[in-house]
């Protein structure tokens, strides 16, 4: 017997066919009112499929689907799920943490390289014809033997410490808490890792414990000369905060893959040239993404034969 799966969102063609192959889906994104259909076929679904940066899972969807048992999660951010909900009703939350650690390590060191050394600005001044012209295009900043600050040291910040030995970077982190066992200092003042920083990376987790926890004093403190690197959840860093410095020059520049409200992004961020911007696509290679779709797969399946699940949320 097939199991009756809920599908929030839309995920990739492959992972849906998957889906749809191994288990009795529907994707509720094709019903015109999806309230009313909730209402009337809810009970019908024990597991729900979604995605971190999509649908997640929010309190109303999931007190709609009275006979949930597991949601399984394409992405590593819990922040749209309510896990007090899930775990109010002892639903298995999956999701997919560990196989996308390198490419959004590569990711932070490809905007932290393209923000210091000026990669991006400076494609867009040869393409502009100012060189040909005779303009003269200006210094960048160095990456290798600088200071590296990493926010959040999980299993993705510790990718990006061990990436860093091979620029010979100086590594520190922040954290609630040391992380037993590694070799980088810990430091317990977000200001003060800041201020010692040349480059500061966002890797924590999102939601309401982390709104803002970049804001302007952090800003303040990482200074002229440094960098703010956010790879993690758009609501860590005060968006607001965050162009006022970079417009006024009070820190050096930013590289950025997520946003506060995406995929909107502040005109006055896009008209920054201290600034690159992605459509947050951190963990967007071929081989990750079907890497995640596996973990999908595979916690569903693990879940419907043994009720466990390979990644479970804690």
């Amino acid at each position: 017997m097939k199991h009756r799966i809920l599908q929030a969102g839309r995920l990739l063609p492959a992972l849906e066919a998957q889906l749809a192959a191994d288990h009795d889906l529907h994707r509720l994104a094709d019903e015109a009112d999806p309230d009313a259909f909730l209402a009337r076929h809810g009970a019908e679904f024990t597991g729900l499929v979604t995605s971190a940066g999509g649908a997640g899972a929010p309190t109303a969807l999931i007190a709609a689907l009275p006979q949930l048992r597991v949601i399984s999660s394409f992405g590593v951010g819990l922040d749209k799920i309510d896990l007090a909900a899930a775990r109010a009703r002892a639903i298995a939350v999956g999701y997919t943490p560990d196989v996308l650690n390198d490419c959004v390590a590569d990711t932070a060191f490809a905007l932290m390289l393209d923000v210091a050394r000026r990669t991006a600005e400076a494609d867009r001044f040869v393409r502009a014809g100012r060189w040909a012209a005779g303009a003269t295009f200006g210094l960048g900043r160095k990456v290798s033997g600088a200071r590296l600050g990493i926010v959040g040291l999980g299993r993705i910040g510790q990718t990006i410490a061990r990436r860093a030995s091979g620029f010979d970077m100086d590594v520190r982190y922040h954290s609630r808490r040391a992380v037993a066992g590694v070799p980088w200092a810990h430091e317990p003042a977000l200001v003060e890792l800041a201020r010692w920083a040349d480059y500061l990376v966002v890797i924590t987790a999102g939601g309401p414990e982390t709104r803002h926890l970049i804001d302007a004093a952090v800003l303040d403190a990482l200074g002229p000369r440094g960098y703010l690197i956010n790879v993690a959840r758009g609501s860590v860093v005060d968006e607001a905060a965050l162009v006022r410095a970079l417009a006024e020059r009070r820190i050096a520049g930013a590289g950025l893959d997520v946003f506060e409200h995406e995929p909107q992004v502040p005109a006055a961020l896009l008209a920054l040239d201290n600034v690159v911007v992605l459509p947050h696509i951190a963990s967007a290679t071929e081989e990750t993404r079907q890497a995640m779709a596996r973990r999908v797969l595979d916690n569903l399946a693990r879940f419907y034969a043994t009720g466990q699940l390979i990644s479970a949320a804690a």
